[in-house]
């Protein structure tokens, strides 16, 4: 007997994923957005990530699912992995109340992600474009970013104005905030 975990057997839930990360690469190319993909075992945290980080160059990033204190508002917010978010102040500077963290059921909703593999590549599955995304305005001093391709097994190089292309392709609400 199969495993079934949300109606779904856990055969099922590896091949989407599977198809998830493919589909990024896809996109990319589709752009004509140049990657490298440096491949690792299962990460779920930036400290777990850093082990595999040391050959990959460019700034790593670190991706918050929030939500508005009565989930209608969703946020991908995309920042340098070393910095802390104060989030009062990032609230603030978006406009927004009380943010919280995003349930693994809205992860999943919104951005087709599993916990562990939040990235802006999930943007890719939010058609309805209900996540808006927060940049750090720091990053815009990037030359390159990393990011996971919607899995946790990978980590993805694109030059930051790649970047910019790939949010533009997007369409969902963008701003910069400073953390």
């Amino acid at each position: 007997m199969k495993r079934r975990l949300n109606n779904i057997t856990a055969e099922e839930v590896c091949k989407k994923r599977m198809g998830n990360e493919k589909r990024v690469y896809e996109v990319l190319e589709d752009l004509g957005i140049s990657y490298s993909v440096k491949e690792h075992p299962p990460v779920f945290t930036v400290e777990e990530a850093e082990e595999y980080w040391r050959d990959v160059p460019g700034t790593h990033c670190k991706n918050l699912f929030l939500r508005d204190q009565k989930g209608k508002r969703h946020y991908l917010v995309v920042l340098e992995h070393s910095k802390k978010v104060d989030m009062n102040n990032l609230a603030g500077q978006i406009g927004d109340g009380k943010l919280s963290f995003g349930s693994e059921g809205r992860l999943e909703k919104y951005l087709g992600l599993a916990t562990g593999a939040v990235s802006p590549f999930g943007l890719i599955n939010d058609s309805s474009k209900e996540v808006k995304v927060v940049l750090d305005e720091d990053l815009k001093k990037a030359e390159l970013v990393n990011f996971h391709p919607n899995v946790n097994t990978a980590t993805v190089t694109i030059s930051y104005r790649d970047f910019e292309k790939f949010l533009q392709w997007c369409k969902n609400d963008l701003m910069y905030v400073n953390i």
